[in-house]
């Protein structure tokens, strides 16, 4: 690996340039100022985080720096020389690269082939898998070259992504929410590589994240962003969690949304809510488990098989009851994904059933289970959830047209009232009900989502990874709405790989693994330590 601008031992010369200097930096997309004359630096032998809610424009930025957008005002220096970045193969070739947030792999190849993807010259695989063993043992992130990447979980799939950036050895290094659907003990042992590189090569980082505790540890210098601006900057030696929180949303935080954002719960605090299902609003009776009254949602010796032909689900048996929020906690890749999906209609059970209120419901009939009453908030919003080219009003009614249509037909007036009503309510910040899907921010792409599923009035929502990529203020707002649902009588079954999470919005928690439930705990039952060996699958 290697740096043109450090010496042999990777040491940055006394007094030399930024590795980039963003200076005056504008961005507008319509009315919207994505970013508004920005200035940033950074510099080789450091990492600098960079911080903001949903929208704040810290991914625009990054993406001008990439050469994926172009900047209507400012300039970009480049170890002092001022530089047009008009597309990835121009930053490439200044040693630039950049692990996006959402995946840009093809399914239908295996790992080394979207490694190799884009390389110029005879390809020679034998040399490519070598390469991504060396990559993956230096960084802790272990995979097989030839697996088909359509069959990986999220978290494999995140760990292609970083291989394919690294392989291509960029001296500038930009990291969008790499560690989202990774392990505590992966993102550890990257951050742990990379600092250790960093020192040695005199390369600079950039670490994109909503996780406040890991830029404090895995960073050098910080930068919050807030409205397209950037409104502070601090070492990371001398920040703390609250100062973040509060620098990223303009005003103090809950103190669970906190927790939540920096990945820390401890036993006393888990052990102290109060698992007591929420009083519904609507005339139904909040039940438990345990109470004899009817559930809202049965699932009944469920099996299916995955797309690989193994065991997806295997017997799972569950029960959620109005006005209770079930967690649902275990590691990736242990059937949570497979569940959300026979709960969206799109896988069909080997054996078992799933009923509404008594009522089975056909499985992986288009649109049953909605029709039965279930809302979903998918896994990944991009790939079921939303659609991209599409405008927000018409993402707002995928599900259902009858409300704003007349004889089949979309009554384009009806439609406006009804998606400016949903942008007031769940307060979407957004150009207009006219704005195309990706123009609109992580946080409120899912906020569209949220407010699709609710105006439905589901009797049961999944939540499926909720918060995966939101900031701390998004993540307070989604953690809200989960628990007004509730209150009014939803059921609310929560899949999520943030156990923080779990922990903190559950009355009741299951541990899945190998497609299995094989522990439930009250929240105020929770053991960590035999939640953590449940979630590894001892017995």
């Amino acid at each position: 690996m290697e740096s043109g601008s450090t010496d042999p031992a990777g040491a940055v010369p006394a007094g030399a340039a930024p590795a980039v200097a963003f200076r005056n930096i504008t961005k507008r997309f319509g009315a919207v100022t994505a970013c508004d004359r920005v200035d940033l630096e950074l510099h080789r032998g450091r990492i600098h985080g960079i911080l903001g809610e949903n929208g704040a424009g810290k991914s625009t930025l990054m993406k001008m720096l990439i050469g994926l957008v172009l900047p209507d005002e400012g300039s970009i220096r480049i170890d002092g020389e001022s530089r047009a970045i008009h597309s990835p193969l121009a930053a490439a070739n200044l040693g630039i690269g950049m692990v996006h947030q959402h995946f840009s792999l093809v399914d239908a190849l295996t790992v080394w082939e979207n490694v190799a993807l884009g390389e110029a010259g005879r390809l020679d695989p034998g040399a490519i898998r070598n390469r991504i063993g060396e990559i993956a043992e230096q960084y802790g992130l272990v995979i097989d070259p030839d697996a088909r990447v359509g069959e990986l979980t999220a978290g494999l799939r995140q760990r292609v992504e970083i291989i394919k950036c690294l392989r291509r050895d960029p001296n500038i290094v930009i990291f969008d929410e790499p560690t989202s659907v990774l392990t505590p003990e992966e993102s550890v042992q990257l951050f742990a590589s990379l600092r250790q590189v960093v020192a040695d090569e005199g390369r600079a980082v950039v670490l994109v994240s909503h996780k406040l505790d890991e830029v404090l540890h895995a960073t050098d210098d910080i930068s919050i962003m807030r409205q397209g601006q950037v409104v502070d900057r601090l070492l990371a030696a001398e920040a703390d969690a609250p100062t973040l929180a509060r620098g990223m949303v303009g005003r103090e935080v809950s103190l669970r949304s906190e927790r939540a954002a920096l990945g820390v719960l401890s036993v006393d605090e888990a052990n102290g809510f109060d698992d007591t299902p929420i009083a519904p609003t609507t005339g139904s009776t909040a039940t438990s488990a345990s109470d004899g009254r009817r559930p809202v949602l049965s699932i009944t010796n469920a099996s299916l098989r995955g797309s690989g032909g193994t065991p997806a689900l295997q017997d799972l048996s569950l029960d959620l009851h109005a006005g209770e929020i079930v967690g649902v906690a275990g590691v990736e890749g242990n059937g949570q994904r497979e569940l959300g999906d026979l709960l969206s209609s799109l896988l069909s059970l080997d054996s078992g059933s799933v009923s509404i209120d008594g009522t089975r419901v056909p499985d992986g009939r288009s649109g049953a289970m909605a029709r039965a009453g279930i809302g979903v908030i998918p896994e990944d919003r991009h790939d079921s959830g939303i659609v991209l080219d599409m405008t927000l009003a018409e993402n707002l009614v995928l599900v259902d047209q009858s409300a704003v249509a007349q004889r089949g037909v979309l009554d384009r007036r009806s439609l406006d009232r009804f998606a400016r009503a949903m942008i007031d309510e769940f307060a979407i910040q957004c150009a207009g009900p006219d704005a195309p899907m990706w123009s609109l921010s992580g946080g409120n792409q899912q906020r569209v989502v949220l407010a699709r599923e609710l105006a439905q009035n589901p009797k049961v929502l999944i939540a499926a990874q909720p918060t995966r990529g939101l900031d701390v203020g998004a993540i307070e707002y989604m953690g809200e709405r989960l628990e007004a649902a509730a209150e009014a009588g939803v059921a609310v079954l929560l899949i999520s790989s943030e156990l923080e999470e779990i922990l903190d919005l559950s009355h009741r928690i299951v541990v899945m693994h190998s497609g299995r439930i094989v522990g439930e705990m009250t929240r105020s039952e929770v053991d960590l330590e035999q939640l953590g060996l449940l979630m590894g699958g001892a017995a």
